[in-house]
């Protein structure tokens, strides 16, 4: 699976998450689960509604969220952050 990252997934990245080793940890984590598993409960991984409707996200650790669209050669990387920073948009 192909994974790409915007511009903005990765300012978010390095402000929220970069700076942290455990949540780099649960970051990678979640990505590898999700490149052999997307459907795992564990990501808790759903649609989003609204103004994000065509986006998905899934859980990284206990706290934040990776934004994502899927197209056919794989998924963009759209934010990460907690549920407020991902979601006041």
């Amino acid at each position: 699976m192909r994974v790409t990252k915007t511009t903005e997934f990765n300012k978010s990245y390095k402000e929220r998450i970069a700076k942290d080793r455990r949540l780099v940890q649960e970051f990678v984590e979640a990505l590898e689960v999700f490149s052999v598993d997307p459907t795992s409960p564990i990501l808790k991984d759903h649609a989003l509604t609204g103004s994000m409707h065509g986006y998905r996200s899934f859980q990284v650790g206990e706290d934040f969220l990776v934004v994502y669209f899927i197209f056919k050669e794989g998924i963009i990387l759209y934010d990460i952050g907690s549920h407020d920073q991902v979601y006041r948009r």
